[in-house]
C-alpha cells in the first residue's frame, strides 16, 4: 500500500489533493499539518475524508515546518486523536506524552537526517515499547548497506514496521518496503514537491515501479551509478517488464565509487538478478567480474551484469557484458541506411570518426568503430585517459582543444555534455560542423540536444542517443530474461519520459 504525503499551505488545496488521490485509487493519505499556514482546521480536514489518514505535524528538527510552540503542537495532535484520525504519527520523544484514545492507531517514529544508526534493532525495540501499533524509522542512507540493514530489519520485525532510508542512496527502501513486509510506504503527491529527501511521486511509484505488484518472489534488477537520479533506465526497463508480464522490478542504485566492492559483495542479500552499469563504474567494476564476454575483454568496460546462484552462500557469481558497442554500430548503420545508403559496403563510406570522451561509453564506441575499419580519433579533457583508450583500441588520441584541427566524417559525443538539465551546452561548436558529417550524440535526455539541433540545421545526418539507448537496453533485456525485448514499448517509454521532463505537470 502506498501512503501519499500531502503538504500544502491552504486547507482547500490539501482537501482537493486528497480527493484527487482517492479518485485515482490511493487508499491512505498523510496530512502534514505543519505545512498549513495559519490555524489548522481539523474538522474541515477530517470530515467526510475520502480515505483513512495519518495525521502528522513535524518540527523543524524532524524535517518539518512547524514554527509554533511545542505545547501547541501537542495540543493539536491530541485534538486530532479526539476528532478520530485513523492514525497519528508521534515522534519517539513525545510518544509517552500523548496517550492512546479511541480507535486512533499510533505510529511511533524516529528520524535521523544525518545517518542510519549502527544498531537499528535496539532503536526498534525502544520504539516498539512505546505502545506502538506501527513503528516508523526514517534515516539518512550514506552507504547502500544502510538500505540493506533497514530492509532486513523490517523483514524480521514482529511489530508492523515502515523502515525507510532517505536520500538517493535510500530510494530502493521506498520501493521494496512491501516486499519485506512493511504495511505501507510513503510517496509524495508530486515528484517536484518532495517532503523528505529521496521521496518519489505516487504516480511513479504506482505506474513505473508497480509497487503493489511487488512480492517476496519479485526479482530485483537495476542501474548502478553515481549520480543516478537522472537515469531513465528504470522507466524503460520497468515498462518492458510490465509489457512482458515478468515478475521483476528495476531500481536506481546510487553507489559511490569507493562503495562498489561492498555493494556487489552484498548482491545475494538484496538479492540482485542483474544490473546496468554506468558512470563511474564501467571500467573499475571489471576487477569484480569473474566471467566476461569477448566484448568486455576487448573493450575493457562493462555495462551489464548478470548474477548467478551464490556459490559461497554470500557472494553471487557475476557475469559481465558490454552492449554499448554493438548498439552504437547498429544505430549508426540504421541511420545511414535511412539516408539512402542500401548496403553495409556503402555504410562503410564513413572513413574517419572523432569520439569525444574517455569513459566506458567512449571506449566501447571507439572499439566498435575500429572494428568496422573506421579510423578513430579520441578527444578527451583528460589526455592521459584518451591515450589509454587509443593504445588499447588501436586509434589516435588528441587533447580536447585539438578536436577541431582535422575534419572527420563522423563526430560522436560520448560525454554527458548537453544532458538535462545542462541543455544549453554542446561538446562541439556549430561553426565546426559540416553538412557531410554524421553526428552521433549518445545523450538521450533530451534526445534533441543542442548538438543535434545545430547539426540538423546545417543538414548533417543524425544518430540520437535514444536509438542507441534502446538498442543496448534491449540486449540487456535478452541477456537477463532470455527473450526478445519489447523495443517499441522501450522506445515509447523513453520518449514519453524525456517529453514529460521538458513539460512537467
Amino acid at each position: 500500500m502506498i501512503c501519499v504525503s500531502i503538504g500544502r499551505g491552504r486547507h482547500r488545496h490539501m482537501i482537493a489533493e486528497h480527493k484527487h488521490l482517492a479518485e485515482n485509487g490511493m487508499v491512505l493519505v498523510e496530512l502534514r499539518l505543519d505545512y498549513i499556514q495559519g490555524g489548522v482546521q481539523l474538522k474541515r480536514l477530517l470530515a467526510d475524508r475520502p480515505t483513512p489518514v495519518i495525521v502528522t505535524c513535524r518540527r523543524a528538527i524532524d524535517g518539518g515546518r512547524w514554527e509554533q510552540s511545542e505545547e501547541s503542537r501537542l495540543l493539536l495532535l491530541r485534538a486530532a486523536i479526539v476528532e478520530g484520525a485513523d492514525y497519528i504519527d508521534l515522534e519517539d520523544d513525545i510518544a509517552t506524552k500523548v496517550p492512546r484514545y479511541g480507535r486512533t492507531k499510533r505510529i511511533i517514529s524516529h528520524h535521523d537526517f544525518h545517518k542510519t544508526p549502527s544498531d537499528l534493532s535496539a532503536l526498534h525495540r525502544k520504539l516498539s515499547a512505546m505502545d506502538a501499533d506501527i513503528v516508523k524509522i526514517a534515516t539518512m542512507a550514506n552507504h547502500p548497506t544502510d538500505s540493506l540493514r533497514m530492509l532486513e530489519l523490517v523483514r524480521g520485525s514482529k511489530v508492523p514496521t515502515v523502515g525507510i532510508c532517505m536520500g538517493d542512496i535510500g530510494v530502493p527502501t521506498r520501493i521494496l518496503a512491501g516486499r519485506v513486509g512493511a504495511p505501507f510506504t510513503y510517496a509524495t503527491f508530486h515528484g517536484d514537491r518532495v517532503l523528505a529527501p529521496g521521496q518519489i511521486g505516487w504516480r511513479q511509484m504506482r505506474d513505473v515501479y508497480r509497487y503493489d505488484s511487488i512480492t517476496s518472489a519479485t526479482q530485483i534488477y537495476g542501474v548502478v551509478a553515481d549520480p543516478v537520479a537522472h537515469s531513465l533506465s528504470p522507466i524503460v526497463h520497468n515498462g518492458a517488464l510490465a509489457a512482458a508480464k515478468i515478475d521483476a522490478v528495476y531500481l536506481p542504485f546510487r553507489v559511490p565509487a569507493e562503495q562498489i566492492d561492498e555493494f556487489l559483495s552484498d548482491a545475494s542479500r538484496w538479492p540482485l538478478s542483474g544490473l546496468s552499469v554506468t558512470i563511474p563504474h564501467k571500467e573499475t567494476i571489471l576487477r569484480l567480474v569473474a566471467q566476461q564476454d569477448d566484448l568486455v575483454k576487448a573493450i575493457g568496460a562493462v555495462n551489464t551484469l548478470a548474477f548467478g546462484p551464490s556459490r559461497t552462500g554470500v557472494v553471487s557469481s557475476i557475469s559481465g557484458f558490454n552492449t554499448d558497442a554493438t548498439a552504437a554500430i547498429e544505430s549508426l548503420d540504421a541511420a545511414l541506411l535511412d539516408h539512402g545508403q542500401t548496403s553495409p559496403e556503402e555504410v562503410l563510406n564513413v572513413k574517419t570518426a572523432l569520439v569525444l570522451g574517455a569513459g566506458g561509453a567512449a571506449r566501447a564506441l571507439a572499439f566498435g568503430l575500429r572494428k568496422r575499419g573506421i579510423e578513430v580519433t579520441v578527444a578527451s579533457r583528460t589526455l592521459d585517459r584518451g591515450k589509454k583508450i587509443a593504445a588499447e583500441v588501436g586509434c589516435k588520441a588528441v587533447d580536447w582543444q585539438a578536436r577541431y584541427r582535422m575534419p572527420h566524417d563522423c563526430v560522436v559525443n560520448a560525454t554527458p555534455v548537453g544532458m538535462h538539465p545542462n541543455v544549453d551546452e554542446t561538446p562541439f561548436d556549430k561553426e565546426h560542423l559540416r553538412p557531410y558529417m554524421v553526428v552521433f550524440d549518445t545523450v538521450y535526455n533530451p534526445e534533441n540536444t543542442l548538438l543535434m539541433k545545430e547539426a540538423r540545421a546545417i543538414g548533417c545526418r543524425l544518430v540520437t542517443g535514444v536509438d542507441m539507448f534502446v538498442r543496448q537496453a534491449a540486449t540487456q533485456f535478452r541477456i537477463w530474461h532470455n527473450q526478445a525485448a519489447p523495443e517499441g514499448v522501450m522506445r515509447d517509454s523513453l520518449k514519453r519520459a524525456t517529453a514529460s521532463a521538458k513539460n512537467p505537470e
